[in-house]
């Protein structure tokens, strides 16, 4: 016994031993929490990202490069800021100290250049990734001339200039400014010290600083005044290195959680039982570390590594295909990277999400949808919060999530290298903006034009547009205007999470495709390209003298003259798959919903002089009740409007599956009901409002329209755009001025979409809704004319001339009913009823085939040769199921 005890009690010193070295000694808390920062970049290996304490911008002008950072341009307000410390208001003071040189020292330089610091900067909305990206605040710095100063960001002022502080900057300055409380407030001073010999080389000072321009963020600046315009000139050469970065201080706080990477966020979908999951990475180095892991939470607790991946070397996204996935609960996942922080330190990075489980029994399915995420909003908090508390089940992105714009610092489209990073950077945003949203929804998200650098995209199925002329020229040629490896890299990072597409046939230049199908809780979405397949209008319409989509010619008529033979929307190979698409619903599918860029209509007018759209961003925003009198309805071959007959095939084809068309880009906050034949025989089309509006169409026409609802406004009720097709205008979201500030962000109709989805009734209700509204607030409602309440059955609307037998089902439960017209060869429709009781309706007399049961199972029963008949004529017939 003595014996037994004795061991046990060593067992368990030993595991006792064990669980403190894994997880750590106690230690006693005796000394305040430190609260600075240090980087050397000695130590770091050579990658273009800076680092996870870190947002350079632009990403494509930086790098980490044999233990340096450098700025690799000679441009406008080249910028790095510190993410995880900021100075606080309060009592105290702080420093920061750097080590810079030239890195082109034998080059003419531009002698009101300069680089240093970056201090107090805020952006327009004072949150940090704001400040990160827009902040503006204190310079104090050294110019090439060999001048210390301290002003306002990109303003110096006049100092005196050191010939020997000049010379001593081709090789290696230390720059250390101190910010502390004086009797008119804070006093900022700038020293310049030989980095050898210690000595002061030059000193400048600034006093009389008020303490809110003190506080708020902290970096490094490189600063040449040229090249301030848009376009942003490429040319330009290495500028300055910086080192042994130090932040230090009693007003300084730290924010571990705002660092970002290196696993920056990631996207997935389920699809049935099928889970696609990226992760996006930053632009990593070759000697890093190229591995990402997916891990799931199992049963026990433990971390359990299901896939890792390598990550693609252009995109810098790791993609995981998950079959056979449990869609019967939530699954916690975490993505893992081990970053090689120094040459000798090696520390894990987690990404941490959840995949949830199949909304399967939730009586209501919301898809919350997005378009046009200029960053003038940016970080879009207020969106986040707003779509948080409506709490949707899955998300849609329809397009433009990256204008050229985005980060203030304009679009590179080349060398080949920059122009890969140079939209990374703009991508990073729009997922900086929205990772936690993404995080624990499935997420689907396409590219539109601004995605791939056009202002109007016709992608004439994938070859590459002329090279000659303006940029509006060569988008007006068709085609894409960046390579195809490009255009691959962008599908990558915004599409590699879908499903496996449709046909994964690459068109020209060997431009992928991503068009396909997911199904979810019931709900079969068809993702499509409008874009990719679609011809360019102005070799088509020579009459027309086309200038960016708009026809110039004030003679030429676009109902009468536009639709012309060639001319394509979708193409053949889409066209099939949403045939196949709108037939299919097997395995419980109850509802069938198009994503897609754009609206098969153009819902937009202008005044009556303007030419084209160009006007649209100067165009006065009207008070509440206002209506711009002077408006036509115009013909914006953007749109998918045009081409008419191409636009008529795509909505025959979905309203065979009574499909919900969701879809964005336009600006405009819309939903219509389309019409081909008649007004409002086919289904109903929700286009979202833009998140950040810089192009606020509207929807003014000069008569109002017909078959209206009572009460509502005259720019309701049916019309013909200005394609001559038949368009149903339930409500638009049109510019109104606010009061709110920032009035370009608030006074231009911008918000996001809600569709609700229920199961029970196969009702839809559609909203569009501003930003900074919150559902739980009841002064806060969607924009004026929503919600839309709509049945299924209602995208279907054409009037039917027959009636086939009343279908009574016994021994089985929403079965699906498909109709084919046996004249023609062809399927009227197919849908999944709720209950047991179905007249299907035709619209022409003669023999149908009648399809009813469970597709893909053996419960299927076929009906041959049933004639239609007038209702009146309609007999009941029992259709029993073992």
């Amino acid at each position: 016994m003595n014996s037994q005890f004795w061991i046990k009690r060593k067992i368990y010193f030993l595991l006792f031993l064990w669980m403190l070295v894994v997880w750590g000694f106690p230690v006693e808390q005796t000394s305040k929490p430190y609260t600075g920062f240090s980087i050397e970049w000695a130590e770091t290996l050579d990658r273009i990202w800076a680092g996870p304490d870190f947002w350079a911008n632009r990403l494509q002008d930086w790098r980490v490069h044999k233990g340096r950072l450098e700025c690799e341009v000679s441009l406008y307000d080249r910028y790095v800021s510190l993410l995880t410390q900021n100075v606080k208001k309060g009592k105290g003071s702080y420093q920061m100290t750097v080590e810079l040189g030239r890195l082109s020292p034998g080059t003419d330089p531009n002698p009101d250049a300069y680089a240093g610091f970056r201090f107090g900067a805020r952006g327009q909305f004072d949150e940090y990734r704001d400040t990160a990206i827009r902040g503006k605040g204190w310079d104090a710095g050294i110019t090439m001339k060999g001048g210390l100063f301290i002003g306002e960001s990109m303003n110096i002022e006049k100092v005196r200039e050191s010939p020997y502080l000049k010379e001593k900057l081709k090789n290696n300055v230390k720059l250390v400014l101190k910010v502390e409380p004086d009797k008119q407030g804070y006093m900022a001073s700038l020293s310049a010290i030989d980095s050898e010999k210690g000595e002061v080389l030059g000193e400048v000072k600034r006093n009389g600083l008020k303490e809110e321009s003190v506080c708020g963020g902290l970096g490094l600046v490189v600063h040449f005044p040229q090249d301030r315009d848009y376009p942003y000139s490429q040319e330009s050469k290495p500028s300055f290195w910086f080192s042994g970065w130090k932040v230090k201080g009693s007003k300084t706080e730290v924010h571990k959680d705002r660092a970002f990477g290196p696993i920056l966020f990631a996207q997935y979908t389920l699809d049935n039982c099928i889970l696609n999951l990226t992760a996006q990475m930053p632009p990593l180095g070759k000697a890093d570390n190229q591995i990402v892991k997916l891990q799931i939470r199992n049963q026990s607790g433990w971390w359990q590594t299901l896939k890792q991946k390598k990550i693609d070397e252009t995109s810098f996204t790791a993609s995981f295909t998950i079959p056979y996935w449990d869609n019967t609960k939530d699954t916690p996942y975490r993505l893992v990277y081990s970053l090689r922080e120094t040459k000798n330190r090696v520390r894990d990075y987690f990404w941490e999400g959840l995949i949830r489980s199949k909304p399967s029994e939730k009586k209501e399915l919301v898809l919350a949808a997005f378009t046009g995420n200029n960053d003038l909003g940016f970080p879009n908090t207020d969106v986040s919060q707003s779509v948080q508390a409506h709490n949707p089940d899955i998300l849609f992105f329809s397009g433009d999530q990256v204008y050229e714009v985005v980060g203030a610092r304009g679009v590179q489209r080349e060398p080949k290298e920059k122009a890969a990073i140079g939209y990374l950077g703009k991508w990073f945003e729009w997922g900086w903006a929205y990772k936690d949203l993404i995080r624990e929804r499935p997420c689907i998200c396409i590219p539109d034009d601004h995605d791939v650098y056009h202002g109007n995209l016709w992608g004439e199925e994938g070859r590459a547009c002329s090279q000659e002329g303006t940029e509006k020229e060569k988008q007006d040629s068709g085609g894409y205007k960046m390579p195809a490896w490009w255009i691959n890299m962008v599908q990558r990072t915004q599409t590699s999470h879908l499903p496996a597409p449709y046909d994964p046939e690459p068109v020209q230049q060997g431009i992928q495709v991503f068009y396909t199908s997911l199904e979810y809780a019931g709900v079969s979405f068809a993702i499509i390209e409008d874009r990719k397949f679609k011809s360019a209008p102005r070799d088509l319409l020579p009459k027309a003298d086309i200038v960016n989509g708009w026809p110039q010619n004030p003679e030429f008529d676009a109902k009468k003259e536009a639709d012309v033979t060639g001319a394509k929307l979708l193409g053949k190979r889409q066209l099939e798959f949403l045939e196949e698409w709108s037939s299919d619903w097997r395995d419980g599918i109850w509802m069938k919903v198009l994503l897609s860029q754009t609206l098969f209509a153009n819902v937009a007018t202008l005044p009556e002089e303007a030419l084209s759209d160009g006007v649209v961003p100067k165009l006065r925003i009207l008070p509440k009740g206002a209506y711009a009198e002077n408006d036509r309805i115009v013909s914006d071959l953007d749109s998918n409007g045009w081409p008419q007959a191409g636009r008529d095939k795509a909505i025959k084809t979905i309203r065979k599956g009574f499909a919900l068309h969701v879809c964005g880009d336009q600006h405009l906050g819309s939903t219509v009901w389309y019409g081909i034949d008649e007004w409002r025989d086919s289904g109903f089309a929700l286009c979202v409002p833009s998140v950040s509006n810089v192009w606020p169409r509207r929807w003014f026409p000069p008569q109002p329209g017909r078959n209206t609802e009572p009460g509502s406004p005259k720019y309701t009720g049916d019309f013909e755009d200005g394609f001559g097709n038949k368009v149903t205008v339930y409500a638009v979201s049109n510019p109104t001025y606010t009061g709110k500030k920032p009035s370009d962000l608030y006074d231009r109709a911008t918000g996001f979409g809600l569709v609700r989805f229920n199961r029970e009734t196969r009702d839809i209700i559609i909203e569009c809704w501003p930003r900074l509204s919150d559902p739980n607030v009841p002064e806060d409602k969607p924009y004026q004319g929503w919600p839309i309440k709509i049945n299924q059955r209602d995208n279907y609307g054409r009037t039917p001339e027959a009636c086939l037998p009343c279908y009574v089902i016994e021994g089985m439960k929403d079965p699906v009913f498909q109709i084919i017209d046996e004249k023609k060869e062809n399927i009227v429709y197919t849908l999944r009823i709720k209950g047991n009781i179905f007249a299907p309706k035709v619209f022409e007399k003669g023999l149908y085939t009648v399809r009813i049961g469970e597709p893909g199972t053996e419960k299927m029963k076929v009906f041959r040769s049933v004639k239609a008949v007038d209702k009146e004529e309609v007999k009941k017939v029992k259709v029993v199921f073992d």
